[in-house]
Formats: C-alpha cells, structure tokens, sequence
C-alpha cells in the first residue's frame, strides 16, 4: 500500500470518527484545546498504519530515516520525532 492510499482510508475513517469522538469529549468534559500546526489524525493515522506495514523494527528509526527523509512531500506539518510522540500520546 502507497502513503496516499493508507492516507485516503484513514480519512474516510476520520471524516465518521472525528465528530463523534469531538461530540463525546463535550459530553464529557474531556474536551482539550487542538494544536494549530500540529498533524491532522488521518495524517497521524497514516504514519502509524504505514510504521506497521514498512518492516522497520522501531517507530523511532522508521520515523527519523524514513518519514523526515523521503515522506516530508506528503505531510506539509511534519514535525520532529520528539514532538511526534508528544502529540501522539495525547
């Protein structure tokens, strides 16, 4: 599967989840402020699904050999691997 395959999908995806997910948060309380600049969830998504898929054995190295290197094209907002993880362990 290409980058913008695994991406169309996840978007699909989110385009149902998000909303939901944003109308629970309210209900909840739960609801936090969005980062601008940081990554889109589909786009969080894709990295995670194409990690996966590519054969590296760490996120870590797929990240910083592969995404920052040859994927930077797909993803305008892409940010450093440490900031990466912070967003993602949101």
């Amino acid at each position: 599967m290409d980058t913008i395959t695994i991406f169309c999908a996840s978007d699909e995806f989110c385009k149902e989840f998000e909303p939901r997910w944003e109308q629970h948060l309210l209900e909840s309380s739960l609801k936090r402020r969005r980062w601008q600049g940081a990554l889109c969830l589909s786009e969080v998504m894709t990295i995670m699904v194409g990690f996966h898929l590519s054969g590296y054995r760490t996120f870590k190295h797929y990240y910083l050999n592969y995404m920052l290197r040859y994927q930077w094209g797909y993803f305008p907002r892409l940010v450093s691997y440490n900031r990466f993880v912070e967003l993602a362990l949101r």
